[in-house]
């Protein structure tokens, strides 16, 4: 994706953009519609500088200072003071695909000319995007109300050739060094300018449209996880029928049941079991449990949270967050965009799922080793069991992992710390949503891989292995694949490289590309 170019100011921002830009280093060019947009709406600015009624922005304050009158002569201190003063984030340093994306939606509201920002400064900060410039930004600094403010001051103090940056070999620099290196000249904000760079919920909407596309992944593997825990516990693929999905047609639960179907077919390890158990009248199991039957119900709930989430982001990214705005009238307006309350709901509502998916993952894998209801194969899948533990503690990982994603799952939009003086008194903490659900993520991937890594374990104690595999053609190239980074199973070995094999495996996509060659098309 290096190599594509993405057109800002021609109508809203696709989600594949986003991560184009963000996490591939896409590059990023401003339409001509666009810049003469913000020329003219820069002239309505240009129109009020000597008027004598105050302006927010432009002839006043900030925030609870918005009463004191600026002087022209002053105005534009008034602009780096601004800057200056807000980029005051704390904490560890933030991903540079955050930053990346933060700064493309500021880009993209600057190009929709409603901010009344010069030509100039959105060419800086495209030329700055497409050199690889990251400023850097610390984790806390933003309640996400004003917009993520201290993330965006940190950005606009670069432009003016403040601060530290990062350059495209990720090497920290002054922002003066590095704009000059790039052949940048750095920017003199002028009226307005300083706030429309700070007053958006861009790094929140940067981070949502990331963490969906994560999630699309991370929901088909949890599909393939679930079709192998299935296939290993010698369940039933009969509860994924399309019939009985469709008496609750839930699109997400269709779908889900259709990806863990099609994943299972021709499985010789689950029809030989149901054909055996009828032969000799065995009814041991007339169901299996609820994470394994309920699968497609839960990550079809959790898709169609996704669903709901991208909507919003869809709305967001056509979106023109400032305050105040020029009209298309040609009114300069006070509002209130700027809050980030439905940006912070969806990420909330999204590390909920995320963490329900996680917990039915590590359930499925819990089974695997316990001897009472893993249908005959050894405890904790243990080559030699006592003198081996096998993968015993990979589920206390997994568990650990799920006991923090339930905590991540808690709200923080909920939250709301007054700030201002008052003035700004219900804030979002959208950002904060944001950086839990990337976490949640990651924690999610570490679960999925376990449970993955338990099933292969599990069903080459099953089958023999790979030369014998009793596997469906699906589950069988997904084995292949982890079986190339990690060895069969065997006496005890140090299990937190095989861990992060497969975790890598998850994060790339690589089952996946498998599971999709084997089916000739591609899980939904």
């Amino acid at each position: 994706m290096q190599g594509k170019t993405v057109l800002i100011g021609q109508g809203p921002l696709a989600p594949e953009d986003v991560v184009a830009v963000a996490r591939y280093g896409a590059r990023v060019e401003l339409g001509e519609d666009s810049l003469a947009a913000m020329a003219a709406s820069r002239s309505v600015i240009d129109a009020l500088i000597d008027d004598p009624v105050p302006h927010y922005g432009v002839s006043t304050g900030f925030g609870a200072l918005a009463t004191k009158h600026i002087p022209v002569e002053e105005r534009t201190h008034l602009q780096r003071s601004l800057i200056r003063s807000h980029a005051a984030s704390s904490g560890a340093e933030v991903d540079r695909e955050v930053v990346r994306g933060l700064m493309l939606g500021r880009l993209s509201t600057m190009a929709t000319g409603r901010t009344g920002v010069r030509p100039v400064v959105a060419q800086t900060y495209a030329e700055m995007l497409n050199a690889g410039i990251t400023p850097v930004v610390g984790e806390y600094g933003s309640l996400g109300c004003s917009g993520d403010l201290a993330p965006l001051s940190h950005v606009a103090l670069a432009l003016m050739g403040e601060g530290s940056v990062r350059n495209n070999d990720g090497a920290l620099l002054p922002a003066a060094e590095a704009l000059a290196a790039a052949g940048i000249a750095p920017v003199e904000l002028r009226e307005k300018e300083g706030l429309a760079l700070i007053n958006g919920t861009d790094g929140m909407l940067g981070m949502l449209v990331l963490a969906s596309a994560d999630l699309h992944r991370l929901l088909r593997t949890a599909d393939l996880a679930a079709a192998m825990s299935v296939e290993g516990l010698l369940g039933t693929d009969s509860v994924f029928a399309e019939d009985l999905h469709a008496l609750r047609p839930h699109p997400g639960q269709v779908a889900s049941a259709a990806n863990i179907r099609r994943v299972l077919a021709g499985s010789r390890l689950i029809g030989e079991h149901a054909s055996e158990e009828r032969t000799a009248h065995r009814f041991t199991r007339v169901q299996d449990a609820y994470s394994l039957r309920c699968a497609p119900q839960v990550h079809g709930a959790a898709r169609a949270t996704l669903a709901h989430v991208e909507s919003v982001a869809a709305i967001e990214l056509g979106s023109a967050v400032d305050n105040p705005v020029v009209t298309v009238d040609g009114r300069v307006e006070s509002n209130g965009n700027f809050h980030g309350a439905p940006v912070g709901y969806a990420l909330d509502f999204l590390a909920i799922a995320v963490a329900d998916v996680a917990s039915m993952s590590e359930r499925r894998t819990d089974r695997f080793l316990d001897k009472s209801r893993n249908h005959g194969l050894n405890p904790f899948l243990a080559h030699d069991p006592g003198v081996d533990s096998g993968h015993m503690i990979a589920q206390y990982t997994q568990a650990g992992i799920v006991s923090e994603l339930k905590r991540l799952a808690v709200p923080a939009s909920v939250d709301s710390i007054p700030s201002s003086a008052m003035q700004e008194d219900h804030v979002s903490m959208g950002w904060a949503a944001g950086l839990k659900l990337r976490k949640a993520l990651d924690g999610l991937a570490r679960v999925l891989a376990v449970e993955l890594l338990t099933a292969a374990r599990a069903l080459d104690e099953r089958d023999g292995g790979l030369d014998s595999s009793e596997s469906s053609d699906a589950i069988r190239a997904a084995r292949v694949v982890i079986r190339v980074v990690v060895a069969g199973p065997g006496t005890d070995r140090y299990l937190a490289p095989e861990i992060e094999a497969v975790r890598l495996l998850v994060e790339a996509g690589s089952l996946l590309e498998a599971v999709d060659a084997a089916l000739g098309d591609p899980l939904l």
